[in-house]
């Protein structure tokens, strides 16, 4: 019941900035942990940021500097701000949360379908 929606994704030139969104939707419990990750064709998804219900931040050296994620508790929801594009930041991002659902005991990993960003010379 768990869907988690990604949006904000879009064509940019270099030195650009984009804000991407992740709205979660279900019967939520608790949320532990939220987290964007991009993944380039032919490559790895890798961690681009998380942030943990504690707050705490943590960045891809390839990003820090430039992005910002952020959460809305009341909304359940997750951004990532991201300044001085790269062409190289060129990917699907896609949304992560690590989160309690209804009544169950334990924490389990949900992805969003992802959303292009492309930057441009």
């Amino acid at each position: 019941q768990v869907q988690l929606v990604e949006s904000g994704g879009g064509l940019v030139q270099a030195g650009g900035s984009l804000k991407l969104s992740c709205a979660v939707s279900g019967r939520i419990f608790s949320i532990n942990a939220m987290k964007w990750y991009r993944q380039a064709p032919g490559k790895q998804r890798d961690l681009v940021a998380s942030i943990t219900s504690a707050t705490t931040t943590h960045y891809a050296d390839s990003v820090k500097g430039r992005f910002t994620i952020s959460r809305d508790n009341a909304k359940n929801k997750v951004f990532l701000q991201m300044n001085s594009l790269k062409v190289e930041d060129t990917a699907v991002y896609y949304c992560n949360m690590i989160l309690r659902e209804g009544l169950l005991d334990t924490y389990q990993n949900y992805w969003g379908q992802g959303t292009q960003v492309t930057v441009s010379s």
